[in-house]
């Protein structure tokens, strides 16, 4: 029993100096390991088209902020000149081709509002647009841009013949300037209706036929378009042309440097701005009614008047921007606007139009 006691201790001595102290129970503890955060949805780009004439253009950075601010697919849709194209919109009132439309001008202005086909939409900025160009107080249509039909003539010639380049519409009609003009058919070119007009505008209603009689018998050429009477008929238009007066616009100087890609410091063009000798034109934009998508359309008409299209404008169409605070490219020193533009009220336009058109045919190209 002894030697039993003495095992005993023995073990508990041993255990007890040992110095190991007995572990004691973990339990195990889950570990929730963080999911990454879900990217929010972005929403499918929503298709917006534009109906407008054959001449808009803007820059493809321009265009692709706009879609990507705006989260749109933007398409143009083009539709001929500017009176072809209301036509298309109007015929299409019921079921409309596009969701805006730009490229009313002052000349179709009052067409465009009785057909009743756009809606109205004040946009953001509208407070910096000049009131002189907002024709549509209701803002049915929203002004964009503005620039001057007149007459361009090619210096050169007129240095070559130590002749006076024309100063006003009159000069044209004398012997001097026989044989020298070539303007654009009103029925079927948008900068040939505005020379009419401005002649109209001038000479007043009764008069106008009979300075297009006295232009007839100086020998005046018409053309059925721009291009052909620009490019073609003009004596600096590099296709054998020989008239040194034609219809076009006074950026076109400025255009004539820009294209020439540096060759060309001065423009060889110089604009007749006489009193009464150009028609300013001024474009528009609105939301049609009926659109499809009509808050992309609204974007779109606040896209048109926003800074970064403004400044877009000069170089890709040739005309001024209606915000007088956008930055013009240096080369628009060369573009000139007129002091004393012609004068025609759209409403005027609209009862008239077709009937001094008819007129205009009767008295020169019949």
């Amino acid at each position: 029993m002894k030697k039993l006691f003495l095992i005993s201790v023995l073990a508990f001595v041993v255990v007890g100096c040992s110095g190991v102290t007995p572990v004691p129970t973990v339990t195990p503890t889950a570990i929730t390991v963080p999911t990454a955060a879900a990217k929010p949805t972005v929403p499918p780009a929503t298709e917006l088209t534009v109906m407008t004439h054959d001449s808009f253009a803007a820059s493809e950075d321009v265009i692709k902020a706009f879609e990507s601010s705006a989260n749109v697919k933007l398409n143009i849709l083009k539709s001929g000149d500017a009176g072809a194209a209301l036509n298309k919109a109007i015929l299409a009132k019921n079921n409309p081709l596009a969701d805006a439309f730009y490229g009313v001008d002052n000349t179709f202005l009052s067409r465009a509002l009785q057909a009743d086909i756009f809606t109205p939409y004040t946009p953001t900025n509208a407070s910096q647009i000049p009131t002189q160009y907002v024709l549509d107080p209701t803002y049915n249509l929203t002004p964009t841009d503005y620039g001057d039909v007149c007459l361009n003539y090619d210096k050169s010639y007129f240095q070559k013949k130590n002749i006076a380049p024309p100063q006003s519409l009159e000069d044209l009609a004398k012997p001097n300037y026989k044989s020298l003009t070539v303007v654009e058919n009103p029925a079927t070119s948008s900068p040939g209706l505005a020379f009419l007009l401005a002649t109209v505008g001038h000479f007043g209603k009764d008069k106008y036929i009979d300075y297009w009689k006295s232009l007839r018998a100086n020998d005046v050429l018409v053309s059925e378009g721009w291009d052909d009477a620009y490019y073609a008929k003009s004596t600096w238009g590099g296709k054998g042309g020989d008239r040194p007066i034609v219809v076009s616009y006074a950026t076109s100087p400025a255009a004539e440097v820009f294209f020439s890609s540096g060759k060309v410091t001065e423009p060889p063009t110089g604009n007749v701005l006489g009193e009464g000798a150009c028609f300013r034109q001024v474009e528009f934009v609105g939301v049609l009614k009926g659109a499809k998508n009509p808050a992309a359309a609204r974007k779109f008409v606040d896209f048109i008047i926003s800074q970064k299209f403004q400044e877009d404008i000069p170089a890709q169409m040739f005309v001024f921007p209606v915000l007088q605070n956008a930055k013009l490219p240096d080369f628009y020193k060369f573009a000139e606007q007129a002091k004393s533009p012609a004068v025609v009220s759209p409403a005027d336009i609209d009862a008239n139009r077709d009937a001094w058109i008819k007129a205009w045919t009767d008295a020169v190209v019949r």
